[in-house]
């Protein structure tokens, strides 16, 4: 008998754009799925390590993304202010 382990993530950011990002950091491990302003993906395995193995790579390279958005929108964010201020 054989059995499958299937994990489904379902991923929303902070914009349409930002979520887009996220997304396209994926593109090349898995398919994306896009439903209004989310985007899902699903790992399916035979056994629980391999996708225990596959969920953290895809998530590490989710927060890496995530981290690098919000630096960048912070980034304009001061920029907005600064220049706005002076």
């Amino acid at each position: 008998m054989s059995t499958e382990w299937k994990l489904i993530l379902e991923a929303q950011s902070s914009t349409r754009e930002n979520t887009e990002s996220l997304a396209a950091a994926l593109i090349t491990d898995c398919e994306i799925n896009f439903y209004g302003d989310t985007f899902s993906i699903e790992i399916v395995e035979s056994k629980a390590k391999d996708l225990r193995a596959m969920w953290n790579t895809r998530v590490r390279g989710l927060i890496a993304v995530d981290s690098l958005i919000n630096m960048i929108d912070n980034l304009e964010l001061s920029e907005d202010s600064s220049t706005s201020s002076g």
